[in-house]
């Protein structure tokens, strides 16, 4: 049983390590090298399995399973949102030193957002048996206009998101240090970096209306959706470095995450309706073989092709976008 103890134990561990990983570790803005962004990496999902032993030895076995499920499928969709975001540093031509200060922000508030959109949801599916049909069709959706959007390029050139904040904001068509605002003749203005960060922090909400209902298709225990949604995006910043430089990699990636929230939003809307019951050991095999096949099937595509490693280190210089 989840008691008041375990949420306030949790929160005051995401705290804690927030605190030594944001304050402690990172408080100099540097890039952040290969080796660094796997030792973070590496930390972030040993913390995330030695919880999940956790959940098993409080909670039980299943509980266990459906956090690793969990994990597995946000930590999978992070990987893929871990693209939007090479595409929007690309873009802004954001110097690397201060990409992490950006993501930091971003981790910051995705983990107060997360907070809010999942006690929502929980409250939803509580109260209205419905709201289960409709978070499985919405996965459905989701799968389907991810397969259709694989190989789309993203133009933020076309963004009226960048049009409105331009139109609408002060800004320095130019990068201040890490600094996201800026005095300009006797005006605040906002920079460059402020501009990136409002991307970032919109693709994380649509990455977390993806996210979360996949999570509640697995599990409905409020306690486990929040855990594993938190400890994957806790360790987005370093996967973003990790992956930054290699990700042609993963060209199938996207492919095995529809399928995923496919069969997680069609499990849904049977197992309400009564039709099929999926255990959690059978979905967790499901997502592990499918992110299996979609890489392999990715490395091997990759091995058949000339080597065009695209580095995550973009020039200094930001792209003028009128």
């Amino acid at each position: 049983m989840v008691t008041q103890q375990l949420w306030i134990a949790f929160v005051l561990l995401v705290s804690i390590l927030l605190a030594i990983d944001l304050g402690l570790f990172h408080r100099r803005p540097h890039a952040l090298s290969l080796r660094e962004a796997a030792m973070w990496t590496a930390t972030w999902i040993t913390l995330a399995l030695c919880f999940g032993v956790g959940v098993y030895f409080h909670l039980g076995k299943d509980p266990a399973i459906q956090f690793l499920s969990g994990y597995l499928v946000e930590y999978s969709l992070s990987m893929d949102n871990v693209f939007l975001f090479a595409v929007i540093f690309r873009h802004f031509r954001v110097p690397p030193k201060y990409q992490r200060r950006v993501l930091s922000w971003g981790i910051i508030t995705a983990v107060a957002l997360r907070g809010v959109m999942i006690a929502l949801g929980a409250e939803l599916v509580e109260r209205f048996h419905w709201v289960n049909y409709l978070f499985g069709g919405f996965l459905l959706f989701t799968a389907i206009r991810m397969l259709r959007q694989h190989e789309e390029e993203t133009d933020l050139n076309k963004s009226k998101i960048l049009h409105w904040l331009r139109r609408n904001m002060r800004v320095l068509n130019r990068y201040e240090g890490s600094n996201f605002f800026t005095k300009h003749e006797g005006k605040w203005h906002v920079t460059l970096l402020f501009l990136v960060l409002v991307f970032i922090e919109i693709t994380d909400v649509l990455f977390a209306v993806d996210s979360i209902p996949a999570i509640f298709g697995i599990t409905k225990d409020t306690f486990i959706v929040f855990t594993s949604n938190i400890l994957a995006i806790l360790g987005l910043r370093s996967l973003y470095f990790l992956l930054a430089g290699v990700m042609d990699l993963f060209y199938y990636l996207p492919v095995g995450l529809a399928v995923i929230l496919g069969f997680v939003g069609g499990v849904m809307v049977l197992e309400t309706a009564n039709w099929v019951n999926i255990s959690a050991l059978g979905s967790l095999v499901f997502i592990i073989a499918t992110m299996g096949i979609s890489i392999a099937a990715s490395i091997a595509r990759k091995k058949r092709q000339p080597v065009q490693v695209e580095a995550g280190v973009a020039p200094t210089e930001p792209e003028q976008v009128e």
